[in-house]
């Protein structure tokens, strides 16, 4: 009898220990997806155009990341689910905010070009004067701006968006600098002599 008792509490423990290890898996399935829907998102820009879902879908897939080292599976693939749901959140808004940008970029364009013409204005103010210091280094600089400019244009119509606002935000910066810079230069100059 004891032999009996002794061998079905082996058999007992063996099934508890297989259950228990079967039940303890990495969620490798969701992992897996998780890693793809990270990976399409970011194909589709989605890091470009709604970066703060997008970077909280990265951060819970480095949780998930974490947790599976942790041997922690089940905040693993609840982490890995959530990582599905933020990036599925980031890629239905991609069109709606890359439309935005597009609309703001448009709008600004007309004020850069304005900016443009009115260093330009500046630069010829400022040589008549001789209030600069090389006359070849001006015109190579406004020279860079409009190129610059055809480069936002061009990005524009190419659809890169985010692009073509960070390039025209930061030349709006350069060329209104440039301006300031030239009418402190005119203003501290006379007039040159005829």
């Amino acid at each position: 009898m004891n032999k009996v008792v002794w061998k079905l509490g082996m058999v007992l423990a063996l099934l508890s220990i297989l259950l228990i290890s079967a039940c303890a898996k990495p969620p490798t399935e969701e992992m897996a997806k998780a890693d793809k829907a990270i990976a399409d998102a970011k194909a589709k820009e989605a890091d470009l155009y709604v970066p703060d879902i997008f970077t909280k879908a990265q951060d819970q897939m480095n949780k998930a990341n974490e947790m599976v080292t942790a041997k922690k599976y089940k905040e693993a693939k609840t982490a890995a689910l959530e990582v599905v749901k933020l990036t599925q959140e980031a890629v239905s808004l991609i069109e709606q905010n890359k439309q935005k940008m597009k609309e703001e970029l448009e709008k600004m364009l007309p004020d850069l070009q304005k900016a443009l013409d009115e260093t330009k204005s500046a630069a010829t103010a400022a040589i008549k004067k001789k209030a600069v210091s090389s006359k070849e280094e001006l015109q190579s600089t406004i020279g860079k701006f409009e190129l610059d400019m055809t480069s936002v244009k061009e990005q524009l119509q190419a659809g890169k968006i985010k692009q073509a606002s960070d390039l025209a935000k930061m030349l709006l910066e350069q060329i209104n600098a440039q301006k300031q810079s030239l009418i402190d230069m005119a203003a501290q100059q006379k007039p040159a002599k005829k």
